[in-house]
């Protein structure tokens, strides 16, 4: 298979009235569908994850759809016990095509909180390293928010711009979003591209109806201005079209569209830009030398010593040895973790702190020049 995109992080999204081809239970035959497309899409080079809704719906399918009240710790008792049965059913049907999954649950504060900010991200990386698929579901027998006003579409977006994501795509049961509502005029008209989010896309975005599912078209729009201003292209389509992953692969013009605002580089950049840095790092000659060029990262060798105080995932500032300033960085250990290792060759970090997080204290695709 030969594609037309140059994409290679692809996160896709899929609700749940996706997962249960609009019934109350998981269908087999939808998710096979969807699982055939990805796995398509994998053997073409794209590193894939999957971002998934349906654990309520799970829940419904292991208690005999029972009648439940509308409230909270009932949506949270169906999520913890929906969501063994969606990874059990994930499991087996991509075990038809010898792929591995891995299930990751987040929440807001893995993203709030720098230490797991990182963690999650090298997650991630080595699952799709070691050739395995990312299952992620918000932790919703936890969070509450999260459940009420469907999170994992935003989900999806602060994962595609924790990943630098080439696309996010949101799958639902909609064609895209429609200059109005297509359920009340027969006359509405998909909207193929957005290359800003006005007020009059919000405008746009009306209440999901599905009482199984948890967002609708406004969260939807809200993920794609996340991911958008993150570097991502977000693309909103049907999950029930046909071959639709496979062929927005091959360039067809299918859902709406919604262009990045910036680029993947110019949003890394502005962030750490921004940000106050909370320690500096005295590096010697040649780290300095090397850090200039922009394309190197910073190794404990070349660190003389450490000021400040700082948690893994911290900004820091790296200044020379006449303190001019170099670049400003996310650090991959800590301030008490670098004290011990300044100087000292990578290859001897797992033995100094008997762990490691990498080979370096700062990574070059974390760091901006000053």
């Amino acid at each position: 298979m030969t594609t037309h995109t140059p994409y290679q992080t692809i996160i896709v999204k899929v609700g749940t009235s996706t997962l249960t081809a609009g019934t109350r239970r998981l269908s087999r035959p939808a998710m096979l569908e969807l699982i055939r497309q990805i796995v398509t899409l994998r053997q073409a080079g794209h590193r894939i994850v999957l971002v998934t809704s349906g654990a309520m719906a799970a829940g419904r399918e292991v208690l005999n759809d029972p009648e439940l009240p509308n409230h909270l710790p009932a949506k949270q008792m169906l999520a913890s016990v929906g969501q063994g049965r969606l990874m059990e059913v994930y499991g087996s049907l991509f075990g038809l095509y010898d792929v591995r999954i891995g299930q990751i649950l987040l929440t807001h504060d893995d993203f709030s909180h720098r230490t797991r900010y990182l963690n999650a991200r090298e997650t991630f990386t080595s699952l799709l390293d070691y050739g395995i698929v990312p299952v992620v579901n918000e932790n919703d027998t936890i969070a509450v928010q999260e459940i009420k006003f469907g999170d994992n579409d935003n989900l999806s977006a602060q994962i595609a711009a924790l990943l630098d994501a080439d696309l996010l795509i949101l799958l639902t049961d909609q064609a895209g979003l429609y200059d109005c509502d297509p359920s009340q005029n027969p006359d509405a008209r998909l909207i193929p591209l957005v290359k800003d989010i006005t007020e009059d896309i919000w405008a746009l975005a009306g209440d999901t109806n599905n009482l199984l599912a948890s967002g609708g078209m406004r969260t939807k729009i809200q993920a794609a201005q996340i991911a958008t201003r993150s570097g991502t292209r977000t693309i909103i389509a049907s999950g029930r079209m046909p071959d639709v992953l496979v062929r927005l692969m091959h360039g067809e013009s299918l859902g709406t569209t919604f262009l990045p605002a910036v680029d993947h580089l110019e949003s890394r950049k502005r962030w750490l830009v921004a940000e106050r840095p909370q320690g500096t790092l005295h590096v010697d000659s040649g780290a300095a030398s090397r850090l200039k060029t922009g394309k190197a990262s910073l190794l404990p060798v070349g660190i003389r010593h450490i000021q400040g105080t700082f948690e893994r995932g911290a900004i820091v500032q790296v200044v020379d040895a006449a303190g001019r300033a170099l670049v400003k960085g996310l650090v991959s250990y800590s301030s008490a973790e670098l004290v011990q290792l300044c100087g000292r060759r990578s290859s001897e970090i797992a033995s100094i702190l008997s762990y490691t997080y990498g080979d370096e204290a700062i990574h070059r695709d974390n760091m901006v020049l000053i």
